[in-house]
């Protein structure tokens, strides 16, 4: 089975987003919630992932999150509830 790269967003408690890619999903958000992922999901907890779009190749992933990362926050609202978001 062909490995597959995500990006994704998470909303936190405090409203804010949170961008970020993995290999995988699931066990990526559990270590987020843990406060191991990341110093930012440390202290803004996660409240789940509301943006998730699966890509072939790590680079593609890592783009995407580069992309996400400039776009205003009503941009990634508007992303969000795009069609091509896995989280729905």
């Amino acid at each position: 089975m062909e490995k597959k790269f995500y990006t994704y967003i998470i909303l936190t408690v405090d409203n804010t987003l949170y961008c970020g890619y993995t290999d995988d999903p699931e066990t990526r958000f559990e270590k987020h919630k843990a406060g191991i992922a990341a110093k930012y999901t440390r202290s803004h907890k996660p409240l789940k992932i509301v943006y998730l779009r699966e890509f072939d190749t790590k680079s593609e992933a890592m783009k995407e999150e580069c992309r996400i990362k400039s776009l205003t926050r009503v941009q990634k609202e508007e992303l969000i509830k795009s069609s091509h978001n896995l989280a729905k």
